[in-house]
């Protein structure tokens, strides 16, 4: 099981918020980080004698079911993710006395702190929608020809990675060096500084999926010559969103480098919400045989397998959503959930609040 992006947990939660139970017979089930799950499975069997006095032969039925459904997965597991586990089961079915028994498994974004188990009408989902709270992670670096630090900013906390020393000597040269040696010598211990930088920063940031940017701050020289200098490998290179002009190298320079970064931080998420609205406004314009907005016209064009991007408003019908997010997935559609805080966001919730961009004509 691989650790969900924060982006796929957005889509989950409109997917879970969109089912209710005709009665209590949804199960949540929240493991934490370093928990074991053989624990929680003995706990479910427990409950599953429990079920076995509801009154109501259905629901009964239901709850037993999906509680079966769960510690089967759970058996299945050698071991409780990094980042805890979070499972839910359920009878979805809209029609009475019909099943659709569904199981949905997440390693979340963050380590789980909770343990708990709860069978109600609904899913329980705060555990996870406050995860969602926590801003964007950006990787930091602030570095000169002596030393750098490599950090991490999740949310407010700033925390350091790694720190580096280049072993540059300082401008006084040694006694009988040629002042052009000493210059070559200085130059190729800074150029093997900045591939150590860069080496470093692959093995911290490559597979961090939470990655949202990276900022460079420190001397105008300095931080220039390294992003300058393709020293970074480009996936990474790609990622940078801004170089700040700071002397600090060190913990505290982070902290700089963050306060002066405030503007450009908030910008991110904005940024990309009026790009992709703008693109999905202009094919509208251009390309209307391409673009749908309208609910029954979107999901058309899903059971078609004709969507590339599906576009909703987090502000649309969330049992709706739901029914759209589960059709993009099955054709592989990218989801973006977008927010009405933006003008862009408020005409696109105003037009309908749904939008996809397709990639062939429906008719």
């Amino acid at each position: 099981m691989a650790m969900i992006t924060r982006e796929q947990l957005e889509e989950l939660l409109i997917e879970l918020e969109s089912h209710k139970g005709r009665h209590t017979e949804f199960i949540t089930v929240y493991v934490p980080a370093d928990y074991d799950v053989n624990a929680v499975q003995r706990q479910l069997e427990g409950e599953k004698s429990t079920a076995k006095n509801i009154k109501s032969t259905t629901t009964r039925n239901n709850v037993i079911d999906a509680l079966e459904k769960i510690i089967r997965y759970l058996k299945s597991l050698k071991k409780t993710p990094e980042n805890g586990l979070a499972v839910f089961a359920g009878n979805i079915s809209k029609v009475e006395g019909q099943s659709d028994l569904r199981l949905w498994d997440v390693e979340p974004i963050q380590p789980l702190k909770i343990r708990m188990y709860r069978c109600d009408k609904e899913f329980v989902l705060d555990p996870l929608r406050e995860m969602l709270e926590v801003s964007e992670v950006f990787g930091l670096l602030v570095m000169d020809r002596k030393e750098a630090t490599i950090g991490l900013l999740e949310g407010k906390r700033i925390e350091v990675l790694q720190k580096m020393t280049s072993g540059v000597p300082s401008k006084i040269r040694a006694g009988g060096q040629s002042s052009q040696r000493f210059h070559r010598i200085t130059e190729g211990l800074t150029k093997e500084f900045y591939k150590r930088i860069a080496e470093e920063m692959k093995k911290i940031f490559f597979e961090m999926k939470k990655l949202k940017g990276i900022i460079v701050g420190g001397p105008i020289p300095t931080k220039d010559e390294f992003l300058d200098g393709n020293y970074l490998i480009s996936t990474l290179q790609d990622k940078v969103i801004g170089r700040i002009d700071i002397g600090g190298s060190d913990e505290s320079g982070l902290k700089e480098l963050v306060e002066r970064s405030k503007d450009l931080l908030a910008n991110q998420e904005i940024v990309y919400e009026k790009n992709l609205l703008t693109r999905f406004f202009e094919n509208l314009g251009q390309r209307p045989e391409l673009t749908a907005y309208k609910f029954d016209i979107v999901k058309k064009a899903l059971e078609y397998g004709a969507v590339e991007t599906l576009i909703i408003s987090k502000n649309f019908d969330k049992e709706k959503a739901g029914e759209l997010i589960e059709l993009a997935k099955l054709i592989d559609s990218k989801i973006e959930i977008v927010s009405s805080e933006t003008e862009e966001g408020e005409q696109f919730l105003n037009l309908s609040g749904i939008g996809a961009i397709l990639r062939f004509k429906i008719g």
